[in-house]
């Protein structure tokens, strides 16, 4: 388990992260999510530890991850800007890689090397972009990391890539309990993997829970009425209404039996419960907290 307790950290008296919490469960891919500036990449870089916390605390398993390298070595980072020395080649990196941690396999290496059909021969930085990123994730995935953190990891590659890629991931979170953290914009994507997701906004958690939760506590229907709508129980916590034709869409924050219970009462002539997106989840757990948000097309 990833943990980060009441994290402070000020750069030049701009509070990046105010007072953040979230944990990470044991063999979870949990997916961070926020506008630009919300502290996503800054958190990263602390579970790294890169970073040094003003106050707060950052662990694995219980333990402090700050200068602390055994606990490093359990962990792989694969950032936005990927690090390579500028005349070394993959191969030369995967060297590297493999001195810095015991659990690199060569086997894994080779075998890899029909995913990503690079000639680990090259400089990396004669590549494109698309091709470093797939030399960041052939090394890195050769480690054979516990826990493995990636910021906007699949930018620059193409869809075949993108779906192969994830494959992977997947794989070896389900064949090795590998605990994934990735943060991306790519609302769409993060739902097809993960299973627990938090938001964050101005240095800030506002929320974690599982996916499922999460689209269970907030309902979306498609309603129609055979006359005039009737008034909604007063009850309801509607964070959305619009209406096209005669059909009613309304997002309800709440308990999704109970809400159908209660508009069913109404004799609607259609009441069905659609599931949210991960995208619209995160445009109405930010709408009322400064975020500007205006007519979403549902």
């Amino acid at each position: 388990m990833l943990e980060a307790k009441n994290v402070v950290k000020t750069f030049d008296g701009f509070r990046a992260l105010d007072d953040a919490s979230l944990t990470v469960p044991k063999g979870a891919v949990y997916g961070l999510v926020g506008p630009n500036g919300a502290g996503k990449s800054t958190i990263i870089r602390h579970f790294t530890g890169v970073y040094r916390p003003d106050s707060g605390s950052l662990t694995l398993e219980g333990q402090p991850i700050y200068e602390n390298p055994a606990v490093k070595q359990r962990i792989c980072v694969i950032p936005d800007d990927w690090f390579y020395f500028s005349q070394w080649s993959i191969r030369e990196m995967a060297r590297l890689y493999k001195g810095m941690y015991p659990t690199f396999s060569q086997e894994r290496y080779d075998r890899m090397h029909e995913v990503f059909p690079l000639d680990d021969r090259q400089m990396i930085r004669r590549m494109s972009k698309g091709m470093q990123k797939q030399a960041a994730f052939w090394i890195t995935m050769s480690c054979m990391p516990e826990y493995l953190i990636l910021d906007e990891p699949v930018d620059g590659l193409d869809p075949v890539m993108r779906r192969q890629v994830w494959s992977l991931l997947l794989g070896d979170v389900a064949e090795r309990g590998t605990t994934v953290l990735v943060s991306s914009h790519n609302l769409r994507e993060l739902e097809d993997v993960c299973d627990h997701v938090g938001i964050m906004n101005k240095g800030k958690v506002l929320l974690e829970r599982s996916l499922s939760d999460l689209q269970d506590n907030t309902v979306k229907l498609q309603v129609a009425f055979a006359g005039d709508e009737p008034q909604l129980p007063a009850g309801l916590n509607v964070l959305h209404h619009e209406k096209i034709g005669r059909v009613h869409t309304y997002i309800v924050r709440g308990d999704q039996s109970q809400i159908l219970a209660q508009v069913s009462a109404l004799q609607p002539i259609l009441l069905e419960a659609i599931p949210l997106t991960l995208e619209e989840i995160f445009i109405y757990e930010l709408g009322g907290v400064d975020y500007a948000v205006h007519d979403i097309v549902l």
